[in-house]
């Protein structure tokens, strides 16, 4: 028996549908070599590789957001922050397409436990960034939410990427 048919409700779609779009997404890996991961066949700098594991950072970051509070996201406009999203975006040597895939699962089963047991209404104030509305909370349900839309759109693009490099499509 699988976790979504233990749970119901709102955990349960939650859960369904986070796990559907990390299929979309990493099944545009799917028999790719590393050098077709990193990648970057259109106009944009974006790779399969780098999507990947920019998802999975961002799963990651927001997953300590729900568990430790704002200063999760504390955003430091005078750090490397910057240099290091762009960073987040693309393979570095010495990176695997596996090594990126192994450490992503390892986050959504952390994340997936964290959805079946947490208080939905659990809230912090998001922290002081320019893309964030001054006072703003976010519940763990938002969280999710977010989660979920953030995988989908990277999920769409690395299909176009794949789609450029070899034809392959997620769907259709």
């Amino acid at each position: 028996m699988t976790t979504t048919e233990i749970l119901t409700g709102e955990r349960a779609d939650l859960l369904e549908s986070l796990q559907q779009h990390r299929y979309f997404l990493t099944f545009t890996a799917k028999g790719l070599t590393d050098e077709q991961a990193a990648s970057s066949p259109t106009v944009s700098a974006l790779s399969v590789g780098g999507l990947i594991k920019h998802v999975a950072t961002v799963e990651e970051n927001w997953v300590k957001f729900i568990e430790e509070g704002t200063p999760a996201l504390d955003f430091d406009p005078g750090s490397d922050a910057y240099d290091s999203h762009e960073r987040n975006f693309r393979m570095e040597p010495g990176e695997t397409l596996e090594s990126i895939l192994e450490r992503y699962n390892k986050i959504a089963a952390h994340t997936d436990k964290l959805l079946e047991t947490v208080d939905m209404d659990l809230s912090h104030k998001l922290p002081n960034a320019p893309w964030f509305p001054e006072g703003k909370t976010w519940s763990a349900r938002r969280v999710f939410a977010h989660i979920i839309a953030e995988t989908s759109q990277h999920a769409g693009h690395a299909d176009i990427i794949r789609e450029t490099i070899d034809g392959q499509k997620t769907m259709g």
